[in-house]
């Protein structure tokens, strides 16, 4: 007790941001730290703290914030950095043991022997009321005891004295097979924290535990790294134009095919025209998904080695993941059909893993339609705008309308809501904290009706132009780790 009350004098507090500096508040008096790296800033936080335990010849609780959350760590007057763990502490009664009374009516817990008393004490006839003939107790099958003393012949005195006085049967040795033990060790090893204050100071030589914050993330990681058995497609949709359906598709490919390794393929399914190639790397081609469809025969051959597909789609170098363009030929207006849905499908689960499908805005066109019918994971995107929030429910209700597969893809589908970007850059104060309640209450309001819901903050580099993975802020990616985790879980 007197331990913990010394670590909370003095009140110490240090801040690690991301962009090299900090700052540590002892007893309230400041002082700002600068640096060229976060590891230089902490060296320089943990002297002052050190210096501090010295002065008082202990060691001092500090609580640290860094872009990862809160947490808190002691430090010796000789530098030496641990966890705070709080104490535990019982209150003075419960120290104390306290013997209850034993209350029972059965015959076997009366009273001490009269003998055990003073003679100068009386005991009331009612206070021990005559045994009442009981039936013989049930006789239930126990395991076999661990000990010579039973439960039964402790308190059971109903049984005759040569039963009660026999002797428990010698146990028999018995010899485990080698099959059922090993040597292995079965449980994960954890690894120390990477990140925040608590990987800084891991890479300074303190190894410490990870936080809450970076357990889940490596969770999320975990998760979109597997490897499923058979090909999985996700469908993209959202029958209002502007809802951030092509970004979703883009961040979805890479963050799947940069954590799982897993051949990824990002496809257009637009009836005519979309955008997913404006807003993507082109290859040394023009090719799209009108001239895989004409090449099917070839690319589904035996004979046919697995590199060909590349004549196809287009590469995306740093997000790992390819792209099967819609047709992009002004003057022309041909309308993808069912039957070259299907064609296109199996072809690229020849060829990848993962498929994640970019759709039009028209549900009742054939190509719509049969996308769902090889959808195995549905994901709408809507932006904090009250008209795509509507079009994203009218299109999970037509789905849970038509039943059977639509209606279960409907019910387990993933909402992906994006702050609104419009006019983003200018807005202050207020308006900024109204365009993130306004992100949440629809958030809120599609929770019920859908397996998950991902919020995804404003990032100026999801706006215009090609999209890229590591142009995004951290907490951009973290948002859209969490995405693609949810989306993982439902294959």
């Amino acid at each position: 007790m007197m331990e913990t009350q010394a670590l909370d004098f003095p009140k110490i507090n240090a801040v690690l941001r991301a962009n090299g500096t900090g700052e540590v508040t002892i007893n309230g008096t400041s002082h700002p730290i600068q640096a060229d790296d976060e590891a230089a800033v902490l060296r320089e936080a943990l002297r002052l703290i050190t210096d501090t335990a010295a002065q008082l010849g202990r060691p001092v609780k500090v609580t640290t914030t860094d872009p990862d959350g809160q947490g808190q760590i002691v430090v010796s007057p000789e530098g030496t950095v641990s966890e705070h763990t709080p104490v535990k502490t019982t209150p003075r009664r419960q120290k104390d043991p306290v013997v209850a009374p034993l209350i029972t009516s059965a015959p076997e817990a009366a009273p001490a022997p009269v003998e055990s008393a003073p003679a100068s004490v009386a005991v009331p006839v009612e206070a021990v009321p005559a045994p009442a003939p009981a039936p013989a107790p049930a006789v239930v099958p126990a395991p076999e005891p661990a000990a010579p003393v039973t439960f039964a012949s402790a308190v059971d005195r109903t049984q005759e004295p040569a039963a009660a006085a026999a002797p428990a049967a010698p146990e028999v040795a018995t010899r485990r097979s080698l099959k059922e033990t090993s040597f292995l060790v079965s449980a994960p090893v954890l690894e120390p924290a990477s990140s925040g204050w608590r990987g800084t100071l891991t890479r300074l030589g303190f190894r410490m535990e990870p936080s809450p914050e970076e357990l889940a993330e490596r969770e999320d990681i975990r998760t979109v790294s597997q490897h499923w058995p058979g090909p999985r497609t996700v469908a993209v949709v959202n029958r209002k134009g502007g809802a951030n359906k092509t970004p979703t598709v883009v961040m979805l490919s890479a963050v799947l095919a940069r954590y799982s390794g897993a051949a990824t393929v990002a496809w257009d399914n637009n009836e005519s025209q979309g955008t997913l190639g404006w807003r993507t790397e082109k290859g040394g081609h023009d090719n799209s998904v009108l001239d895989l469809i004409d090449s099917s025969q070839t690319l589904l051959s035996p004979s046919t080695n697995a590199a060909e597909i590349a004549r196809f789609v287009h590469h995306q170098t740093s997000d790992k993941f390819d792209v099967l363009r819609s047709d992009e030929n002004e003057e022309g207006d041909h309308e993808v059909t069912a039957e070259e849905v299907d064609i296109a499908h199996q072809v690229l689960t020849r060829y990848y893993r993962l498929i994640v499908m970019d759709s039009g805005n028209t549900a009742r066109s054939a190509n719509w339609r049969q996308m769902i019918h090889h959808t195995n994971q549905l994901v709408v995107p809507v932006t904090a705008i009250e008209d795509r929030a509507e079009a994203a429910r009218l299109t999970l209700q037509t789905l849970e309308s038509r039943g059977g597969h639509d209606a279960e893809l409907a019910r387990n589908a993933v909402v992906i809501v994006s702050e609104s970007t419009d006019a983003k850059r200018s807005m202050t104060g207020d308006a900024l904290k109204r365009a993130k309640a306004e992100a949440q209450r629809i958030a809120d309001g599609f929770a019920p009706h859908v397996r998950a819901v991902v919020r995804i903050p404003y990032d100026p580099a999801l706006v215009n132009g090609p999209i890229r993975y590591d142009a995004l802020q951290p907490a951009t990616q973290r948002a859209w780790l969490a995405a693609a985790a949810a989306v993982a879980k439902g294959f």
